[in-house]
């Protein structure tokens, strides 16, 4: 028997199916009872994150998780990520919205089902309570508001005002907080069949449960494989209708920009002012909210809102109610203590681009696809297409706002005009000339941000792909798990050069310059690379030349991640080798007794994988959960991110994996890190991970015989 539910649209069934991997397929009459149809399939399976998801958009998570969540819940009341989700949703084309509205009924009416399958809702005391119809997009917009890292721009303040303005991009890198990805497109004429590939892995912060969900969405109008976002209906990432696929990645473009502003207590007594563009002072949105904490005293937050956009951060120490003593004349406030609103897209424009969302759904072509995300707006995209007539896509997607350059680099004064937006611009696109690759490098999105990831891994892709001229989807994951790793390079540069070295130093010397660069998972000489970039990146986040920078990050927590010195040592190493904007720092003399302590201190034969081993974020941690050493390293092609100078451990890695076969959807593959399955201990939780941790593959089931129909 099939599940046969009813949508507030109608009677008509839905039918739930799943593979051997737990994977729904779900079929429906229409595309809103198939919307309904995905919401209480994900609600079924994922109850717990669904609600973890929405109370976090809501800025209500410490409710039931405790006080370690208040610092985001601050950060989501402060920047009013539920009301811009609720503008958005208020600005939303009918059709679009009763789509939406679809969905959320099937949410709500899984709920209590799939809620009733996890422990998580006992042992915390969490009831759910029914979805409002804004609360996908309210996930949306939390998802995916610190995607553009303009908590970079408080790092850069800090660089500035510790070396100089003119050092303001000497970390720029791939830093700690960014969202990247692989992705690359083989046209016919390199496939065995003739027919394009699409593959790649989207790399976010692995939680548990995952971020993607592997799912089916068929009805008349359409019939569609892809990996969602739980609480989102549709497939906005990747997705495959049969004839047209599409998958991207985190263009790297900078579309936030964080204002300086000056603020007075109103001329009447009563409210907040802030000086505006036109030398005019302007009133403040000013309201408080009370976050409840489990197992603490609730905490109050103050909301305010100038023209800009959300106050962030409020410096100074003072009451509210007080002025702070900036003069107006000045550029910049010398205070590094700043009052920071944040400007973002979605609360300027009142749209999050959902109706692109169903349109990709019904894509038949690589012009369907192309003419869907003109309405992209956030996040800003690289995006990769093809069809199966042969067409081919490589563009930007995404909303940008367009001012002056300034704004992309650091904190920018509100009160002067020069740096309010001007309007939007327009996205590139460029033809697909060979191989098409996206791996967060500079490229096609150049124009539209400021720092972009080392080019090793673009490079690699490219240098693999160019290999062959027949590849298959099988073969896509010897390219998922490539481990080279050409960033070792300026480090292991040095190592010639230097003298008066020990025997031990000198012996581990030759064998890392004989060392073939991989970090491969059953490796020693990876480990004892590791090993080496620590204690090199600890010794230069050491150097005085440093030390202006080696405090510890004040201001709201949710930023410190972008504000700790060794991380950003350790992402911009590269850099750092061989700048010349650092002339006291005597890299030779770091490099030199790194290498001393690692031979002295490092036990020469431990795999790489037995340091290097998953660390999956989860709301609720399972105590005894095991997980596995992996290979790669964040500048390989299996990024696997380590924090150098911190941990080997990784917590950054591949979200989904997939390759899209244009001639036979049916020899499409994907895997994600765990599973399935969102309920701990259940049979697809995670029958996924060991084939993930190997850069495996597993099959993508179209055939629906081979499917088993699922009852509730």
């Amino acid at each position: 028997m099939s599940v046969s539910l009813l949508n507030n649209a109608g009677a008509d069934a839905f039918e739930l199916y799943r593979d051997d991997w737990g994977i729904p397929h779900l079929r429906a009459p229409d595309a809103d009872r198939l919307a309904y149809a995905q919401g209480y399939a994900t609600a079924l399976d994922r109850a717990w994150q669904l609600e973890v998801e929405r109370h976090r958009a809501q800025g209500s998570s410490a409710a039931f998780l405790g006080p370690d969540s208040v610092a985001w819940d601050r950060f989501a009341r402060r920047s009013r990520l539920a009301d811009t989700a609720r503008r958005c949703h208020e600005a939303l084309d009918p059709g679009t919205a009763a789509w939406v509205g679809s969905y959320v009924d099937g949410v709500n009416d899984g709920l209590a089902q799939g809620a009733a399958r996890d422990e998580r809702f006992a042992r915390t005391g969490h009831t759910p309570t029914p979805w409002e119809p804004w609360v996908p997009l309210g996930i949306w917009i939390a998802t995916h508001i610190l995607f553009a890292g303009f908590a970079t721009k408080l790092w850069r303040e800090r660089v500035a005002r510790a070396l100089g303005d003119e050092a303001v991009t000497l970390f720029a890198t791939d830093g700690p907080g960014t969202a990247g990805s692989n992705g690359w497109l083989v046209p016919g004429e390199r496939t065995g069949s003739g027919s394009a590939l699409i593959a790649g892995d989207p790399h976010r912060f692995i939680e548990d449960p995952g971020v993607y969900q592997q799912i089916r969405l068929s009805c008349p109008e359409y019939d569609v494989i892809g990996l969602a976002v739980p609480g989102i209906p549709g497939l906005g990432h990747f997705g495959h209708t049969g004839s047209a696929a599409w998958a991207i990645t985190n263009a790297m473009a900078d579309y936030q920009d964080l204002y300086v502003e000056k603020l007075r207590p109103a001329a009447d007594g009563d409210g907040i002012e802030a000086l505006g563009p036109d030398g005019a002072w302007e009133p403040v949105h000013r309201h408080t909210e009370t976050i409840s904490v489990a197992g603490a005293a609730p905490v109050e937050v103050e909301v305010l809102e100038t023209a800009r956009g959300p106050v962030i951060t409020r410096g100074g120490t003072a009451d509210p109610g007080q002025a702070q003593s900036q003069d107006p004349d000045h550029d910049q406030d010398p205070d590094p203590d700043q009052t920071l609103s944040l400007r973002y897209p979605p609360r300027v424009r009142r749209d999050l681009g959902f109706a692109v969302l169903p349109a990709l759904l019904r894509a038949r072509t690589v012009a369907d696809i192309d003419r869907a995300l003109d309405g992209w707006a956030e996040p800003v995209n690289v995006v990769h297409a093809a069809d199966a007539e042969g067409g081919l896509l490589h563009r930007v997607a995404g909303a940008v706002p367009l001012r002056d350059p300034a704004n992309r680099l650091r904190p920018v004064p509100a009160w002067d005009p020069r740096y309010a937006w001007q309007g939007w611009a327009e996205t590139p696109a460029e033809p697909v000339q060979g191989f098409a690759v996206m791996a967060n490098a500079r490229g096609i999105a150049s124009p539209l941000g400021v720092e972009f990831a080392p080019p090793h891994r673009a490079d690699r892709i490219r240098e693999l792909l160019s290999g062959s001229a027949d590849w298959s989807p099988k073969a896509m994951a010897d390219v998922h798990r490539d481990t080279y790793l050409a960033s070792a390079a300026p480090l292991l540069a040095l190592l010639p050069g230097l003298d008066g070295l020990s025997p031990a130093a000198r012996a581990l010397r030759s064998r890392l310059l004989a060392w073939d660069r991989h970090m491969a998972a059953e490796s020693t000489d990876a480990t004892v690379f590791s090993a080496l970039r620590t204690a090199t990146v600890r010794r230069f986040a050491a150097d005085p030349a440093l030390a202006g920078l080696a405090g510890a990050p004040t201001g709201p927590e949710v930023f410190h991640p972008w504000l700790y010195l060794v991380p950003r040592v350790g992402y911009a190493l590269e850099g750092l080798l061989t700048t010349t904007l650092l002339p006291a720092l005597d890299r030779a003399a770091h490099v030199r007794a790194a290498l001393e302590e690692t031979a002295a201190a490092h036990a020469p034969d431990t795999p790489w994988s037995q340091v290097h081993r998953l660390t999956p974020w989860s709301a609720l941690p399972d105590p005894d959960a095991q997980w596995p050493g992996l290979g790669g390293d964040h500048d390989c092609v299996n990024a696997t991110s380590t924090v150098p100078g911190f941990t080997d451990l990784t917590a950054r890695a591949s979200a989904a994996r997939y390759v899209w076969d244009l001639a036979r959807r049916e020899d499409s593959l994907w895997a994600v890190p765990l599973g399935a399955d969102g309920v701990t201990g259940s049979p697809h939780h995670r029958d996924q991970l060991p084939y993930w941790a190997r850069c495996e593959l597993v099959p993508v089931v179209t055939d629906w015989t081979r499917l088993t129909k699922e009852s509730v």
